[in-house]
């Protein structure tokens, strides 16, 4: 292995991670990465002795490049290249230029998307959100908050009250959410969304929640001031350009946190909820029927 081994972590997508740790490579070993990160998928379908001709070094250097990343040999580190293509290019790679082409935009988004999602489902600690499933099961009513793009998070998990079990709020107007939170008692859970986690009134919002007694749930980044003010944080990580674009990425992140708390926490209230939901959802195919005539 190299002596400037760094050993690769499962839950950062490959090629981000060779983006990363390039630069503390050999001068030979970089020639190896700079050609995997520009035409990974030449490398997949590739030789060994066909990328280290392209990338104009030798087969030893190739095989050290795999190992200094922590990979067995180049085949093993090939089959996690192919897997980290069937999730799309991560945002490191696909950044979108004013010269890029309707297709090429239209690929980069969903590359980052793809690979953006993955990130967060593998960097997502089960163990806090087995601790926010517990407290919405204890809750007897359950308070969602966001502004912008996190309000609309908030919005869709109260469409979700059903599945709760109990009755769910989303006010949009922030001082009923600041009154809701400080009017809450213990046996309510207080849901904050905040992508950049710094909003100053979801962060109010949280605080005086806290202060009545209620358990905070965070849904944001890591080391925010929304998620210390928290008892419960899930922290979402993304990649996104809050600069040029929407934050679409990470709303489509917390979606789906909301959809697996709300998905677990629907099965373990038990058949008989399981039963009501069912019989719901066939009544209202037929309540959609009657209703477009």
């Amino acid at each position: 292995m190299s002596l400037n081994a760094v050993s690769y972590d499962v839950k950062v997508p490959l090629l981000e991670h060779i983006a990363n740790v390039s630069e503390s490579m050999r001068k030979s070993e970089r020639k190896v990465a700079s050609l995997v990160l520009e035409n990974p998928n030449y490398v997949v379908d590739s030789t060994m002795a066909a990328v280290a001709d392209s990338a104009g070094v030798s087969e030893p250097t190739v095989m050290r490049f795999t190992t200094s990343l922590g990979f067995s040999g180049f085949q093993q580190f090939k089959i996690q290249l192919a897997r980290t293509l069937a999730l799309g290019l991560p945002a490191t790679l696909s950044f979108i230029h004013e010269g890029d082409s309707d297709e090429d935009i239209a690929q980069k988004i969903f590359d980052q998307t793809i690979s953006s999602l993955d990130r967060t489902r593998r960097s997502l600690d089960m163990e806090q959100i087995t601790k926010a499933a517990d407290a919405i099961l204890s809750a007897r009513n359950v308070l969602f908050v966001g502004l912008g793009a996190s309000g609309i998070v908030a919005h869709d998990a109260q469409q979700k009250a059903v599945l709760f079990g109990v009755p769910c709020s989303a006010p949009e107007d922030v001082h009923q959410q600041f009154m809701e939170a400080s009017m809450a008692s213990p046996d309510t859970v207080v849901v904050v969304i905040s992508n950049v986690g710094r909003t100053k009134s979801v962060s109010d919002v949280a605080k005086a929640a806290h202060a009545s007694g209620a358990t905070v749930i965070a849904i944001s980044r890591e080391e925010s001031p929304v998620t210390a003010d928290s008892d419960i944080p899930l922290i979402v990580r993304t990649f996104e350009d809050t600069d040029q674009y929407t934050p679409t990425v990470s709303r489509l992140a917390h979606l789906v946190v909301i959809d697996i708390l709300a998905t677990i926490v629907s099965i373990r209230r038990g058949s008989s909820h399981l039963t009501k939901l069912a019989a719901m959802k066939r009544g209202l195919t037929d309540f959609r029927k009657v209703s477009s005539r």
